[in-house]
């Protein structure tokens, strides 16, 4: 039974890698049967993972295709950016910084100011979130922004490759970390609603154009 869980996990972690450096495109069909081959493990496994990703919204169904990266949609966006806002917030709020917690967002900061392409610079900004929230106790809370803001990662990929809006999010980063070294813990939670807003309202507008 272990074993089972496990093989449905690997399964699960191999499609987000997927999906996080861009093999994995909207509207592409996941093959069963190659991916069952790639892994050397039998569509069991692969099901029980493609379902979980379904629960959390990163694919879905579709009647005589499989499951797809589904296309994307001003409401989930909304939904999503919100959520994801939220959650962070939340999160922030109730964990303890300390003087290598803030090097450590200083460090990754700098590798998203010199990120070489769109997707490593949305990937380095995932990780700076990521290290924002990770001291974190709720492991449930991490687990669904994890899910979250795999699904985030089609819609900045899609628009994200204007370097004039990352300089404005990365003067946002910069004052968290600033409120943060401060241990004005409400002012940096304002800031990062701020800036995951900032992401929507850029997003809502390519959506509508």
């Amino acid at each position: 039974m272990g074993k089972k869980v496990n093989l449905r996990d690997q399964v699960r972690e191999h499609l987000i890698k997927e999906m996080t450096t861009g093999t994995l495109v909207l509207g592409k069909t996941i093959n069963l049967a190659a991916l069952s081959r790639a892994l050397e493990v039998s569509v069991t496994p692969i099901r029980e993972a493609l379902a979980q990703l379904q629960q959390a919204r990163i694919i879905k169904a579709v009647p005589n295709r499989g499951f797809i990266i589904a296309e994307l949609d001003v409401k989930e966006a909304e939904d999503l950016y919100d959520l994801v806002a939220s959650l962070e917030v939340m999160a922030i709020e109730n964990r303890e910084f300390n003087e290598a917690d803030i090097r450590n967002l200083k460090r990754q900061q700098d590798i998203f100011e010199n990120a070489p392409d769109a997707i490593s610079r949305i990937q380095a900004d995932m990780e700076f979130h990521r290290l924002l929230t990770q001291g974190y106790e709720n492991e449930l809370a991490l687990q669904l922004l994890q899910d979250l803001k795999t699904r985030v990662f089609f819609y900045e990929r899609a628009f994200m490759s204007d370097d004039f809006f990352y300089n404005k999010s990365d003067n946002q980063h910069e004052a968290i970390i600033s409120a943060i070294e401060d241990d004005n813990v409400p002012t940096a939670s304002l800031l990062l609603k701020m800036n995951w807003m900032l992401i929507l309202n850029y997003i809502q507008k390519k959506l509508t154009e």
